[in-house]
């Protein structure tokens, strides 16, 4: 049977996934995921990437694009297999328009893996901000 891993050991696994998306490292940031396991922008339309591969392209398709990106700690959370981050992200993009997006993200474990990520943000904030071809490139998707 696989370890059981603590919300101590939750809350380190998940403060190491920060500095991994921090870095713009998509596919380590996939390899934290299960097979099936699920990550989506809840104010999103679709219904998100299941499994490390679908993650990677995922975050992929929205961040590499952006001339520079900065996440903002915030405090984090864990309780059981739970972790509850609040945190901010500022997007740049090479047109000069920029954005904060505050987030509020939960992440379910078990194992040692995450098994979800759910992302909670404004998406009018970013539909304001993002330009036209960031929004055009994003549309195609990444499957």
């Amino acid at each position: 049977m696989p370890p059981v891993t603590t919300p101590t050991e939750n809350k380190a696994l998940i403060e190491r996934f920060w500095g991994d998306l921090a870095r713009r490292d998509f596919d380590a940031v996939g390899s934290y995921f299960t097979a099936d396991g699920h990550y989506t922008d809840v104010p999103a339309p679709e219904e998100g990437a299941y499994g490390p591969a679908e993650v990677s392209a995922r975050l992929r398709l929205g961040l590499e694009p952006l001339a520079k990106y900065e996440l903002h700690d915030g405090p984090i959370v864990a309780d059981g297999d739970m972790v509850i981050t609040e945190h901010s992200e500022s997007w740049y993009w090479e047109s000069g328009e920029s954005v904060t997006l505050p987030f509020v993200s939960v992440h379910e474990i078990r194992d040692g893996q995450i098994v979800r990520w759910h992302d909670y943000f404004d998406l009018s904030t970013l539909l304001s901000a993002a330009p036209e071809a960031w929004m055009t490139h994003i549309m195609v998707g990444y499957k």
